[in-house]
């Protein structure tokens, strides 16, 4: 995976003319398109609590518990939308949401919300990898210790090299590869296992089990039913909990901030979406088979997550094993990386830069960057395995989540959407909502149980209490609080105080920066947002809740025939979908990678005849060039002798209506730390010196046609992008510089293969 990330980057900036700078590497050019959005939403919401928890509670409560488990966490996706569309308003050239909150509500907000959000990062990365390194060893063997490693390692390696835009490429990836998995597991276990019987066999095993050992709290104690006391609770808990993790999550808004507006809303619909067909497929088929199949599974192995893993090694033996752990290491590095840039642009921009060096250039926080990046995966490591030896399994925190990070919920959305909200109180509402809400949840477990432990606190009482509780208060003071003391800001602020450096960024922002289609978007992002919520967590489950309603053989094939499908549609839409929104970047790319094949082919096989086909080509353009209406003529000149002797044919031969752009670049290495400001006034003297001399000293005939031009940079690439800026009708350059670097030098063999411009070769 990280092999192929790193290849892709290559090609993007190699190929497709992106630049490393540092907004690529912290916003991906912010021009993401919503095919892409959509499968990297889904792939930072696969956690390893997706694969793991939710087959956990199908496990305890039955065919309830995983549909609660995607309704729970999908809606939060549908609506942070509209949030993270205001920000696109508010904000457009924001780089953190945090940098937003800054001007907003002040430096006390500001340190406020960015520990909050510094914590969110930190409790989910931990749990990504405290889930994955307890799957692998329990898969593989490998010791817990050296898993909680292997994981942040793996995560690093690319992100480091690709920011932003490698973990986009790598969640396309991702998502293709677990929608591909679960159709294989799912329709394995319907329809394929001897195991199971099919879903005849299935349902028969669940009805078994329900007498046998029936579910407490579940309507006639059956696993198929959404009547369940345990499985509505969870879905409380998991509601709440989840829209702390998406609305404080940094990976979330730098997604959106990634993203073009018109493509915004789009990508995080059909993403949360998609992403309910994960759960609602994969741990209702896992879970479920897990009951029939009479697992005897520990509490420990069931508070860690282990059905899912249990379950299908259970039935597939070493291809489930290896199918769940490819599945499950790739969700988790990839929710990983999204975690390390995240956390990557929070101290970037919102410590560093704001508090310790705000005249900071690109460079330098690119390095910085890149700094944090190893630093917090290298903690998290230590984080994850502290947490192991504390006995906090995977169940536990993210069942305890929401207690920690939900009260920031409300004054982090009502900052965004409504002036009158008090800066003061929204940051106080959220410190109390945290304190009150661990408060509850403490009191409620020794109340009911006695005393306070891991074990106390993990019951699901005492969990919704402090869930409710801290959600609740973190709405409820900062409402009240700004109705008898409301303030009046200004948003326009927040648009003219954060702006971006690099012009072409400038330039795409003023581009979307259109109110009326914003305004038309905000107001679809309400209407459907809550249409959605409403359907996945009322209109669908309630009825079957209060009625009691126990499936039937045909409701239970059709809920498993519905959720097949629904997962087939969602994989063909997030695999096609971003390859036809590319199709003209991987044109491009096929293109140039037949014409590196072709000329490596040709020149490894026989040079000399290389050579000749070069020189007969050239003779032939020589006799014959004067007839073809080549107008727009670029020659590159390094004064070298063949340079020279292509500048004299270019002005003897073309016609005297043609123009003749001389093209001189002055060598400079092109790197991802290269900052606009700093590269033009250390090279200014340097290109005036170098670059007047050389082309004042050649002599060109019809001198009037023709336009000195002087570039800095690598040769290849700046006379490959000066082609293409000026759109000009043919290249014309010698066969090797002043390298004298074999029969062709490495700037023409660069030249011949990637250009996509009629190429003229002179000896």
């Amino acid at each position: 995976m990280t092999a192929l990330v790193l290849l892709l980057i290559f090609v993007d900036t190699k190929w497709l003319g992106t630049r490393k700078t540092f907004e690529w590497f912290s916003t991906a050019g912010r021009n993401i398109k919503s095919g892409l959005l959509a499968s990297s939403v889904i792939s930072a919401w696969i956690w390893a609590a997706t694969l793991l928890e939710s087959s956990t509670v199908a496990y305890k409560y039955g065919i309830s518990g995983p549909f609660w488990y995607a309704a729970g966490a999908s809606i939060q996706i549908i609506l942070f939308a509209v949030i993270a569309l205001e920000l696109k308003k508010r904000a457009p050239s924001s780089h953190t949401f945090t940098e937003f909150l800054y001007l907003r509500l002040g430096k006390f907000g500001h340190k406020v919300f960015l520990l909050f959000a510094l914590l969110a990062n930190s409790i989910v990365t931990a749990m990504l990898v405290l889930g994955g390194a307890v799957a692998l060893n329990v898969l593989t063997g490998i010791d817990i210790t050296i898993a909680c490693f292997i994981i942040p390692l793996s995560i690093m390696m690319y992100t480091y090299f690709g920011g932003l835009k490698a973990t986009f490429f790598a969640d396309y990836l991702n998502t293709s590869l677990i929608f591909i998995v679960i159709l294989i597991l799912v329709t394995g276990i319907y329809f394929f296992n001897p195991h199971i019987g099919g879903i005849t066999g299935l349902f028969e095993g669940l009805q078994l089990a329900s007498t046998i050992n029936p579910v407490e709290g579940n309507s006639g104690g059956s696993f198929l039913t959404l009547a369940s006391i345990g499985a509505l609770i969870f879905g409380i808990i998991n509601i709440i909990g989840n829209f702390g993790t998406v609305f404080v999550d940094q990976a979330f808004w730098q997604r959106a901030i990634a993203t073009r507006p018109k493509s915004l809303i789009k990508g995080f619909f059909i993403g949360g979406l998609a992403w309910f067909a994960i759960p609602f497929a994969l741990a209702t088929s896992l879970g479920l088979a897990g009951i029939a199949l009479h697992l005897d599974l520990s509490s420990s192995e069931v508070s860690h997550g282990l059905v899912a893993p249990i379950t299908i090694s259970t039935l597939f033996g070493e291809v489930g094993g290896i199918l769940i752990l490819t599945m499950l290491f790739t969700a988790v590095t990839c929710a990983g990386s999204a975690e390390l840039v995240a956390f990557s642009s929070l101290f970037t921009f919102d410590v560093y830069r704001t508090y310790f060096k705000p005249s900071a250039s690109g460079r330098q926080l690119m390095k910085v960057s890149k700094y944090s990046v190893l630093a917090f995966g290298f903690g998290i490591g230590v984080l994850s395995l502290a947490l192991f030896h504390i006995g906090l399994s995977l169940q536990y925190i993210y069942l305890s989540m929401g207690i920690l990070i939900g009260s920031a919920v409300g004054p982090i959305s009502l900052s965004l959407i409504w002036k009158k909200t008090n800066k003061t109180l929204a940051s106080l509402s959220a410190l109390f909502g945290l304190l009150a809400g661990i408060v509850v949840w403490l009191f409620s477990a020794y109340s009911l149980y006695g005393n306070i432990s891991v074990l106390s606190t993990s019951h699901d009482i005492p969990l919704l209490f402090g869930n409710l509780t801290s959600f609740a208060t973190g709405f409820a003071f900062v409402i009240l609080g700004s109705l008898i003391k409301p303030d009046n800001f200004n948003f326009n602020i927040t648009k003219q105080r954060i702006v971006v450096v690099e012009e072409r960024i400038r330039s795409l922002i003023k581009e979307d920066n259109d109110e009326t289609i914003l305004k038309k978007r905000t107001l679809f992002g309400y209407k459907y947002g809550i249409i959605f919520t409403l359907l996945l967590v009322v209109i669908w489950p309630l009825p079957l809740f209060f009625s009691g309603y126990i499936f039937s053989f045909e409701f239970f094939l059709f809920w498993i025939l519905l959720s097949i499908a629904w997962t087939l549609a969602a994989a063909c839409f997030l695999i096609v979908k971003p390859i036809i929104e590319s199709k003209r970047e991987i044109s491009t790319v096929l293109s140039n990678l037949m014409m590196v094949i072709r000329f490596k082919v040709l020149f490894r096989t026989d040079k000399n005849v290389l050579l000749s086909s070069i020189n007969n080509t050239v003779n032939s353009t020589l006799e014959n060039s004067t007839n073809t209406n080549y107008k727009r003529i670029l020659v590159a000149v390094d004064g070298s002798m063949p340079s020279i002797r292509a500048l004299d044919y270019a002005s003897h031969t073309f016609q005297l209506d043609s123009i003749i752009y001389v093209l001189h670049i002055i060598e400079w290495p092109e790197g991802p730390e290269e900052n606009a400001a700093e590269y033009d006034a250390e090279l200014l003297k340097r290109v005036e010196k170098e670059g007047r001399l050389v082309l004042s000293s050649i002599l060109i005939k019809n001198s009037k046609r023709c336009e000195r031009i002087v570039k800095v940079g690598d040769p290849a690439n700046r006379i490959l992008k000066t082609a293409h800026d000026l759109n000009v009708d043919i290249i014309v350059l010698g066969t090797r510089g002043l390298g004298h670097s074999g029969d062709l030098g490495h700037v023409t063999r660069k030249i011949l293969s990637e250009s996509n411009k009629p190429v003229l070769l002179l000896n």
